[in-house]
């Protein structure tokens, strides 16, 4: 089971857009914990679902369990805090909401992507929930795009 991820800071919402429907995404989870940030620009969550409706033909939900909590992030963003720390920590969270629960395979049966804003996934928590996931799911692959 391929699990797809994406962020939108640093590209173009032609290239964002592009990507998700070269991948044939059919939705889009949004994994932020804020995503109606005035900083989000096109990927704010009252314009995807038009956006991704007409220009990719997905859909749009938002799950906040599988978004840090807001005291993780500030740690992390505004103290400017270790990164292997806040994996710990992350990863403790999800276990913590038992995310393999709330979740089954079948909600990723659609070709399904998660939206976060950093760039890449290297350090961000899409690519901590895909990991975490394929603990419980051995067959999730995470294809960041």
């Amino acid at each position: 089971m391929e699990i797809y991820t994406i962020g939108f800071t640093q590209t173009t919402a032609e290239h964002f857009f592009n990507r998700l429907s070269e991948a044939r995404i059919e939705r889009l989870l949004d994994v932020r914990l804020n995503n109606s940030s005035q900083l989000a620009g096109f990927a704010k969550a009252k314009d995807l679902p038009y956006f991704l409706r007409e220009l990719v033909g997905a859909t749009y939900e938002h799950e906040p369990k599988l978004a840090p909590s807001q005291a993780m992030l500030d740690e992390y963003k505004k103290s400017k805090g270790d990164w292997s720390a806040y994996e710990v920590q992350f990863l403790d969270l999800l276990k913590s909401r038992k995310i393999e629960s709330v979740l089954s395979t079948a909600d990723f049966e659609r070709r399904t992507a998660l939206l976060c804003s950093e760039a890449t996934a290297d350090q961000c928590h899409r690519r901590l929930v895909c990991e975490y996931l394929a603990r419980y799911w051995p067959s999730v692959r995470a294809n960041h795009l």
